[in-house]
């Protein structure tokens, strides 16, 4: 692997672990205000963040590449609604979806097809990410100042679990 390949690498492994911190502080965010569906929604998205982190990690470790770890951003927020907290979910996925796509342009212009074919399961799950964003956003627009579709939209989201996610290209038990 060459030199700048692992150093994106590098960078997206603290930008995944900076994305767990902040849906963590989301999550914190919506317990204090008495939305604990919301809140385990966070919490299930912290939970992926760092899944993803550990993968892209475990990656480098298969390759025999080091990893620099950097410190982590301060990820609080303050939002005034649950409406403002997903747009904030949304404009950060698609701030990854970016780095992502990056990261795979970098592979595929080092000429490492392993790295660039690893990466596709990312670029596949950043459409799903703000795809999601994208639905809850919707609901809560069209919820309103409804505080009774605001609790079925929690309840909703209150159902999330979560399943640590499979990529492809790592060996079993990484």
């Amino acid at each position: 692997m060459n030199k700048k390949l692992s150093e994106t690498f590098s960078a997206q492994i603290n930008k995944e672990y900076f994305s767990a911190f902040l849906y963590l502080g989301m999550s914190n965010w919506f317990n204090q205000k008495g939305l604990r569906g919301m809140a385990n929604w966070t919490y299930v998205q912290y939970q992926e963040e760092l899944a993803h982190a550990q993968n892209l990690h475990h990656y480098m470790q298969y390759r025999n590449e080091s990893v620099t770890l950097s410190q982590i951003d301060d990820p609080s927020g303050s939002w005034q609604s649950p409406l403002e907290v997903f747009r904030h979910v949304l404009k950060h996925e698609q701030y990854v979806t970016e780095s992502i796509n990056n990261l795979a342009t970098v592979a595929l212009k080092a000429n490492d097809h392993a790295a660039y074919n690893f990466m596709q399961w990312y670029v596949s799950e950043q459409v799903e990410e703000e795809a999601n964003a994208n639905d809850i956003i919707d609901r809560l627009v069209l919820s309103g100042d409804n505080s009774n579709a605001l609790l079925m939209i929690d309840d909703q989201l209150g159902a999330r679990t979560f399943a640590a996610p499979v990529v492809p290209g790592l060996p079993a038990g990484a």
